[in-house]
């Protein structure tokens, strides 16, 4: 059995879950560990508190693990275990991400897998039966979201299907914070955005771009013309709706996210064209030959507005 250990947000979540299809696809007994959400101390180190918004698309075929089943896996975290695991290095099953592309991970048959999984390669051949097995919420067959936004997007995501609209997405918040800056800051420059729209326009004259961020005051001063429309209504629970207005859209620049490769990724379009910065993280040593071979279909462009 393999088991994909769930964490994060909602773009890392997606990315978890379409490795574990990937391994069940490769005829992988597979199952998905969803127990993070349930740990506040492991949730503390990172960006901010999460839950579980894979659970509330519309009947996700998913498989999930017991607490025996990754047990017997990982062993129990008890003295015994412990002093196990010590003595038995080579029979250490925990699997944990530490580049870019790891496809050995592909032969393994018994293993706990923890990572964000964010590369292309890994699911690029299953995208399309994901896209139709991922289903977002009706919100008017459950509670807790915002009926009036939902009115919004139905009409949104049909003036984006009539026209040539793109969206680009803005992180800021966490990324600005002190402790998140050094990792994820600088990335997206201005110069980033500015190649990415010019790229866009110059196949795409008429193009009307949709802005997605968490700082909209932001967004709205940065992108003031009538070419421009920043949707700032999907706030709170009601936040992945934005993901599914991206993938509305039929161009896409992103956000050094996972949340908008997310939205780039379900969005249908044959003619696509899929912008991403050429790094995620400053921590990265980017190949630009790699990178475009690891990120097939995407065009790249790094902060200083080149693309690679």
């Amino acid at each position: 059995m393999i088991i994909v250990e769930v964490m994060g947000g909602l773009g890392n979540q997606m990315q978890q879950y379409a490795l574990y299809r990937k391994l069940e696809s490769l005829g992988k007994d597979a199952r998905l560990d969803v127990s993070w959400f349930l740990d506040q101390e492991r949730q503390t180190k990172v960006l901010a508190s999460r839950k579980l918004e894979l659970s509330w698309f519309e009947n996700l075929p998913a498989k999930y693990c017991t607490q025996e089943e990754k047990q017997e896996i990982l062993g129990k975290n008890n003295l015994v275990g412990k002093l196990k695991k010590k003595l038995l290095r080579g029979s250490n099953r925990h699997f944990t991400e530490s580049d870019m592309y790891h496809p050995e991970i592909f032969d393994l048959e018994d293993a706990y897998l923890s990572g964000f999984w964010a590369c292309e390669a890994y699911y690029a051949d299953i995208l399309p039966m994901l896209r139709s097995q991922i289903h977002f919420p009706d919100p008017e067959k459950g509670e807790g979201w915002d009926l009036e936004a939902a009115a919004k997007n139905k009409e949104t995501m049909e003036r984006m299907k009539q026209e040539a609209s793109v969206s680009i997405h803005i992180r800021r918040g966490d990324y600005l914070d002190a402790q998140n800056a050094a990792m994820f800051g600088g990335i997206c420059t201005d110069a980033y955005y500015e190649a990415a729209i010019s790229y866009i326009k110059e196949q795409t004259p008429d193009a009307h771009f949709y802005v997605f961020s968490d700082d909209s005051v932001y967004a709205k001063n940065a992108y003031p013309g009538k070419e421009f429309t920043v949707v700032d209504w999907n706030t709170g629970k009601n936040s992945l709706f934005d993901m599914q207005l991206m993938s509305c859209c039929g161009h896409n620049i992103c956000a050094n996210s996972t949340f908008s490769f997310w939205g780039a990724r379900l969005n249908p379009s044959p003619d696509k064209v899929m912008i991403r910065p050429s790094k995620h993280k400053n921590s990265q040593n980017i190949v630009p030959e790699e990178m475009k071979r690891l990120w097939d279909g995407w065009v790249l462009i790094d902060g200083k507005g080149r693309i690679i």
